[in-house]
């Protein structure tokens, strides 16, 4: 697989002081879904895995309800182009609160040591998007994650035995949801040839996927088989590259398979998926939507990895669509 037919990569959390508060209260829709923390406390613990194969430091950090047997369902969460396993704790709380474990893994050579400190940190950012070996560390590192929690899950820990992998989902955001896609079954390489599928995924939710440049789209997708709610806006350009907001729902327009939902929040770009600072008058609704996407969400999971019907008909039967209103369209095939 060579650079050009990498997609340019968006940062999803640079340039910006990061915050991982709550993302603030918005006012109650008809048609919600589950609003606010769900009933369980959250605890979290963070490792530093090695993977001896690649001799490659794999970071996560794991929310999951503190008490409660479970086994519970687990989100595998992979960070945008400079982030790292702090980012999207919004999600991660909400997610657990609700009876999800969610790991968020931190992926060496993209994460925030490219921009900390440095004195032209686009230029890195760039350089680090445009390389191969991080398109395929990425998947990797999901993966291994995959198997550390099968030891997890055996092995004496505050997960151990609390974990249901047979029912695994992945997400991601802008980086992390091309990433998403590569281990939901996204094709790489110059003639979508290269595969690194991870069965063990089940659902997946893509928040501003970038789209493969010079490439067969319909063979690149053409193997994503599960579930996915695909999330963007309609001011969803790239702040590296030149994606444009309206090729964030190709993946969706390819994907043939059933199950398949797009969201497009009326004036979402690129950061309304990740919380943090922004200059004054922009990201104004950026409450509305994280509400938004923490409904949709959590429907999305109850719905494809707890086996939840009536999450699943809120989802494709109008309530999601009412819930979105104004700010947001919903297309569900």
């Amino acid at each position: 697989m060579t650079k050009r037919h990498l997609a340019p990569l968006c940062l999803a959390a640079v340039l910006a002081v990061p915050l991982f508060a709550q993302p603030a209260k918005a006012p109650t829709p008809a048609e919600s879904y589950e609003r606010g923390p769900g009933s369980y406390a959250v605890a979290t613990v963070s490792y530093d895995w090695t993977d001896s194969a690649r001799n490659r430091k794999v970071p996560v950090k794991i929310y999951y309800p503190e008490k409660g047997q479970g086994p519970f369902p687990v989100i595998v969460f992979s960070h945008g182009l400079g982030g790292s396993r702090e980012g999207y704790e919004y999600l991660g709380r909400r997610w657990a609160s609700h009876g999800y474990v969610s790991v968020h893994v931190q992926h060496l050579g993209s994460d925030d040591a490219l921009w900390r400190g440095s004195q032209q940190p686009k230029q890195d950012l760039t350089r680090a998007a445009a390389d191969v070996r991080n398109a395929l560390n990425r998947p990797r590192d999901v993966s291994f994650a995959l198997d550390r929690l099968e030891a997890l899950n055996r092995d004496p820990s505050p997960l151990r035995g609390r974990l249901d992998l047979r029912a695994i989902g992945m997400a991601g955001h802008s980086f992390g949801a091309w990433t998403t896609l590569a281990v939901a079954g996204q094709g790489l390489g110059p003639r979508q040839e290269t595969s690194l599928a991870d069965p063990r995924v089940k659902a997946a939710v893509e928040m501003s996927a970038p789209v493969p440049r010079n490439a067969d789209l319909d063979r690149a997708y053409a193997k994503v088989t599960i579930p996915v709610l695909h999330m963007t806006g309609t001011l969803d350009d790239s702040p590296i590259g030149d994606i444009k907001a309206a090729e964030r729902r190709v993946p969706f327009d390819r994907i043939h398979a059933p199950d398949q939902y797009l969201v497009t929040f009326q004036g979402g770009d690129h950061m309304t998926f990740a919380v943090q600072r922004r200059r004054p008058g922009v990201g104004e609704k950026d409450a509305r939507f994280q509400d938004l996407i923490l409904q949709g969400t959590t429907a999305f999971w109850d719905a494809y990895l707890k086996g939840d019907a009536e999450a699943k008909s809120w989802l494709a039967r109008g309530g999601y669509a009412g819930a979105l209103g104004g700010d947001g369209k919903l297309e569900v095939k």
